[in-house]
């Protein structure tokens, strides 16, 4: 994984062909009549517009705006999915269930009966198209799996037991969580974990830059707070990538830090999601939103550390 994540703008998406078992993936699960308006008034996408076709980004936030968990969502049958970190979901269900008690609906986690997996790589539409058929929606249900296409590749939602003959017959082509998330990173995605909750507003994590936010749908939690940073501004931080070396062992808790000058550095901002190979590192972290991309970072402590913020692949412009 060294020489990938060496140009993250490049990437694992040069390689061929890999298949990665998302096990840091948990889906949520909600059914019941009343599942499409519940969850409309709760987050910040328009779950009334979403189609059999089409998944959504979108987070879940307390009363103030700040975000509770970050997901995307996407119908499957008689019921409406929500795919996010694993390390949210339990809490994220908590607060969710607080709310349903007074709706027709029920929320539970899906825990063995799917299993995810990541189709990466040049040859991954191939691969899908072999295995699955012609596949030209960004969601494609068939029978018991759901084919989410995204534009570094492809997430599988399959029963456990196709799932384990399909990791039994790639072998040679087997990856790991971490090549899908470097994958992620690099397009700029928001997974936010446990330690995130109640942070950050959803235009801190970029999420309006991925079509994650509604201003249109009408009320939801923390849609004020939301709103007010859109049309009144005050939004003082964004998601950024970054890349390069360090000599730690980093950590989601690893402390940012920015120089002031050649000597002086002060607190640059939160890691949101990494991944690390020896000495190379990637990742998102919220920083101020005007830090320069020749801003100097580093971790705290490591004095030879050399990290480099990436180009976005989309624009923050409103």
């Amino acid at each position: 994984m060294n020489s990938l994540l060496t140009q993250p703008n490049e990437t694992l998406s040069s390689t061929q062909l890999r298949i990665s078992p998302l096990t840091h993936f948990g889906l949520m699960k909600i059914t019941g009549e009343q599942r499409h308006s519940f969850i409309q008034g709760q987050v910040t996408t328009d779950i009334e517009t979403l189609g059999k076709d089409q998944w959504h980004w979108g987070a879940h936030c307390d009363p103030k705006g700040k975000m509770l968990a970050s997901f995307r969502a996407f119908n499957f049958n008689d019921a409406l999915l929500l795919l996010m970190p694993k390390t949210t979901l339990k809490a994220d269900l908590e607060q969710l269930a607080k709310y349903a008690v007074f709706s027709q609906v029920e929320i539970t986690e899906v825990h063995n009966e799917y299993r995810l997996l990541g189709i990466s790589g040049t040859q991954a539409s191939a691969w899908i198209t072999e295995q699955f058929g012609d596949i030209t929606s960004n969601i494609t249900p068939l029978n018991n799996t759901i084919i989410l296409r995204d534009g570094h590749g492809f997430i599988l939602m399959l029963p456990t037991d196709e799932a384990k003959s399909i990791i039994d017959n790639n072998e040679g082509i087997l990856s790991t969580k971490e090549t899908w998330q470097a994958l992620e990173i690099s397009a700029g995605y928001p997974n936010l974990d446990l330690i995130h909750q109640g942070l950050f507003v959803p235009q801190m994590c970029n999420l309006q830059a991925i079509n994650g936010i509604s201003f249109t749908k009408g009320c939801y939690m923390g849609q004020e707070t939301i709103a007010r940073m859109k049309y009144r501004g005050g939004n003082k931080r964004a998601l950024y990538i970054i890349s390069g070396s360090t000599e730690q062992n980093i950590s989601l808790e690893s402390q940012l830090e920015i120089a002031l000058d050649e000597e002086n550095y002060r607190n640059a901002g939160k890691i949101i999601e990494y991944v690390q190979e020896g000495n190379k590192v990637l990742l998102t972290a919220v920083l101020a939103n005007d830090t320069p991309n020749d801003a100097i970072l580093r971790f705290k402590g490591d004095h030879q550390a050399l990290l480099n913020i990436q180009t976005l692949p989309y624009s923050l412009e409103e």
